[in-house]
């Protein structure tokens, strides 16, 4: 599934840029690699328009000891560990450079403590007030049910039924007591289509892939393989995305 994910973000049109200029301009060592793909299609089932007007900074939270095990998390509120905090100040770096000056940008998350938390490095990175933000449910992560603090290994032993129904058809599968990305795409195309201005929002992995379904070049099918990573920024703009990363190596192969 993984490959297959990979294989999407590479089947656009791909460039791979280091901002040499862009960091002089900044007058700062540090080297921000960006993987740039370019998007044709708009899927939605909201009737947003094919053109989204406004710029959105999508950021994952940091890590958690059960994203590190690899559980699901869902609605349980894991906070981040120490790896996630850092993982939070290199997105908080990525977007200080990214947004303009004296910019009017909304600032939004997930009401779980990890978005939250993240939310706070963030903006303390920005030199903003760390809570000046809100929240909104309908940013919260996917709902797995009775599946959460599970692995995908234990949920296959202890309900091989259902893990096969899941892996014919992941899009849709709803597990017991909890949501399918339908149900995800239905209330975070609500809250897009509720935004007036650019935004930050800091969420979970099922949201971001949620958003790329519904603004950019990705087919809703193979959302739930996209691997979504913690220390970056996903900007939407015009139909297209890129994923920023900041790094603070005078080599940005790290």
């Amino acid at each position: 599934m993984q490959a297959k994910a990979s294989a999407l973000f590479r089947a656009a049109a791909y460039r791979h840029v280091i901002f040499y200029h862009y960091l002089l301009f900044f007058n700062i060592v540090k080297l921000t690699t960006i993987e740039f793909v370019t998007s044709t299609r708009f899927w939605t089932p909201n009737q947003m328009e094919s053109t989204y007007p406004r710029t959105l900074y999508l950021i994952r939270h940091g890590e958690t000891d059960w994203n590190a095990k690899r559980l699901l998390q869902g609605r349980r509120d894991i906070p981040l560990n120490a790896h996630g905090r850092s993982q939070a100040a290199v997105s908080g770096l990525c977007l200080k450079w990214l947004l303009p000056p004296s910019t009017d940008v909304d600032f939004i998350a997930s009401p779980l403590g990890r978005t939250r938390e993240t939310m706070e490095i963030v903006r303390q990175r920005l030199e903003l007030a760390a809570q000046d933000f809100r929240t909104d449910d309908r940013l919260m992560e996917i709902d797995f049910g009775e599946w959460e603090g599970l692995g995908w290994k234990d949920i296959a032993e202890r309900d091989p039924q259902r893990f096969e129904a899941r892996q014919a058809d992941p899009l849709n599968f709803i597990p017991p007591g909890g949501e399918n990305y339908p149900m995800v795409f239905e209330r975070v195309g609500a809250l897009l289509d509720s935004l007036k201005r650019d935004t930050v929002l800091v969420a979970h992995a099922g949201v971001l892939r949620s958003c790329l379904a519904l603004l950019a070049n990705v087919d809703p099918q193979q959302v739930p393989a996209l691997e979504i990573p913690q220390d970056r920024v996903l900007m939407i703009r015009s139909d297209e995305f890129a994923w920023m990363r900041a790094t603070t190596a005078l080599d940005s192969r790290d």
